[in-house]
């Protein structure tokens, strides 16, 4: 797994974390929901080719 993706996660979590509060600050709340689930889903999308890579890993190494 590569370093880089670790740092685009922690910076998506840092924008998300951000806005969030911004948006419960400005009392949006349902907005802010809808900020944190889409940070979820997108940072999901980008693990799903590292899971498919690792199980991938796991299959040849077992010979499954």
């Amino acid at each position: 797994m590569e370093v880089n993706i670790i740092f685009k996660i922690a910076a998506i979590g840092i924008i998300v974390a951000v806005l969030n509060q911004l948006l419960i600050r400005s009392e949006r709340e349902d907005q802010a929901l809808l900020t944190t689930i889409a940070g979820v889903i997108v940072v999901l999308m980008m693990l799903i080719p590292q899971i498919s890579e690792l199980f991938s890993s796991v299959r040849s190494l077992f010979n499954i």
